[in-house]
This record gives C-alpha cells, structure tokens and sequence, in this order.
C-alpha cells in the first residue's frame, strides 16, 4: 500500500511523515518544493493544492489530505486534490477536518463541512479526522504573555479540549495504516479540557512569573489581535473561534484520539514546558 501525505513539510505534515515512518511505513511526501523535504527521509513529488496534478498521485493507495492554511481558498484547493485524487485512481482519502463538523458554530468550519461533502460525493472511500485545537495554538507565543503577565482570549470559562499536533500526527499514521477504517468520522480531542485561566496559571507555574487571563469581548480580542500583526480576516476568525469555545466549540470529553493512537494525549504541562524550553 502506498500512502501519500500532502502539506508534508509543515508543521503537522512533518510529524504525519515521522509518525508513519514510525509504524513501519515509507509514505510520500507532497510538498511544492521537494527540496525542501530532503530532511524527511521519504520520497518526495511535486505537488500544489492550487494545481493539483494527478499525474503526482499516480500508484498512490491511501492520500493524506492535510487542510490547507490559506482561509477563504481552502475549499477550491481541496476540491481540487479530491478530483485530482479521483483521477488518478487514490482508494481512500484521509482528511484533515474540524471538531464537530457540521455540528460546529465556528466560522473556521465552514470550508471543512464542504470539503467533509465533497468527500462523501467523490465516491472515494474517506477518513475524516476531526481535529480539536492544537496545544501548540495556544502555546506558540508566550514569552509576550509572560512579559505582561497576561493571556488574553474570549474563550472566558469555555474549555480547550486541546493536544498536541504530534498527537494528531500519530492519529494519521494509525489510520493511514491500519484497515478497518474506510468511511469513518472520528472526532478528536485532548483527554482533559482547560480553560484559558488553567493555561495561565500552568504558564505562571512553569515560568515561575505572575501571568493572568483576561477575558475581552470578541470584537475587543480581534483587535488586538489586529495590533500583533494579522490580518484583519484572519483576526475575526480566530476572535470567533475563540468566543465560540465559551460556548462549548473546542470541548470534546470522548478521549477518541487516545484510544485510537494507544496512550494519552499530551498534557497541557508538558506543551507549556516545550514552549518555554
């Protein structure tokens, strides 16, 4: 079987190519400059989501489909490897999706409930993997935090259900190569859910620092978000995602992932202590 992994050398595609070499298997790596992914021990092609080539999937069996990063293009760019996938005779794709799908109040959903749909109408066997949040989203930038002393968010007493991406990374080398699971939907999430004060309070232990939450209106946090340097769009969207945690967005207590990569995700403990290493 010849498993395919697009987007491989980005931050989850990476640890997907690691994850599956671990299990014994030598996937592809899809990636727009092959040089770059001289590093990931594994064969690489060229291969764009906007220009998906089918001639790239040729003898490919099983194609991990990481969701591209471009917001407002990501479901043409999806639609576009699913019919080049289609072409070229791909068996299963393996998506990248959100927590809870369709199910899901967030505006971030919007372009996975598509591609979820364009899945099931492409007539090729599926795998969606519902992604919960990634630790690493809430941890990226913290020596900030730790300077003022403050998180801020609009997730007020709404809980994370966050795990690392090398968590999630291992959920795609798992199915990618274990059968039994065509045509499943999995929604995955971190065991123990946490709220943007827990991450505060674990940031000020591990830091040894007073660092606080506070909690700031969406339209507040997308401004401020504005002011760090993203894009007004991009802004708005993470203030939503955020604002829709208070509601319960991000919360998932199935503990799907850890049973299906066999240990429990990884702690909020041990993202901060990576972050501030």
């Amino acid at each position: 079987m010849t498993i395919a992994i697009t987007g491989a050398t980005g931050q989850l595609g990476r640890l997907a190519i690691a994850a599956t070499r671990t299990r014994g298997a030598s996937p592809i790596a899809l990636v727009r400059s092959p040089e770059k992914a001289a590093d990931l021990g594994v064969g690489a092609r060229a291969f764009d989501y906007d220009k998906a080539d089918p001639a790239a999937l040729k003898g490919v069996d099983t194609l991990v489909l990481i969701s591209a990063n471009e917001v407002g293009k990501r479901f043409a760019q999806h639609k576009a490897v699913i019919d080049a996938a289609k072409a070229a005779g791909v068996k299963r794709i393996i998506y990248t999706s959100l927590l809870k799908g369709d199910a899901s109040p967030m505006k971030l959903a919007a372009e996975h409930v598509e591609t979820e749909a364009a899945l099931r109408a492409s007539g090729i066997a599926y795998t969606i993997l519902r992604n919960g949040w990634y630790s690493e989203n809430l941890t990226g930038a913290l020596a900030p935090a730790i300077e003022h002393g403050t998180i801020i968010g609009s997730a007020g007493e709404g809980r994370y259900s966050a795990a690392a991406r090398a968590d999630y990374a291992e959920a795609i080398a798992v199915t990618a190569i274990e059968a039994g699971h065509e045509n499943k939907i999995y929604e995955l999430a971190g065991d123990t859910g946490f709220t943007g004060a827990d991450l505060a309070a674990e940031v000020a232990r591990q830091a040894g620092k007073p660092v606080g939450y506070v909690n700031l209106p969406e339209a507040d946090y997308a401004k401020a978000l504005e002011g760090f340097g993203l894009p007004a769009g991009f802004a708005a969207i993470l203030a939503d995602s955020d604002a829709q945690t208070a509601k319960g967005a991000l919360f998932d207590d199935s503990k799907t992932l850890s049973r299906l990569i066999g240990h429990p995700t990884t702690p909020l403990t041990a993202t901060v202590a990576a972050a501030l290493a």
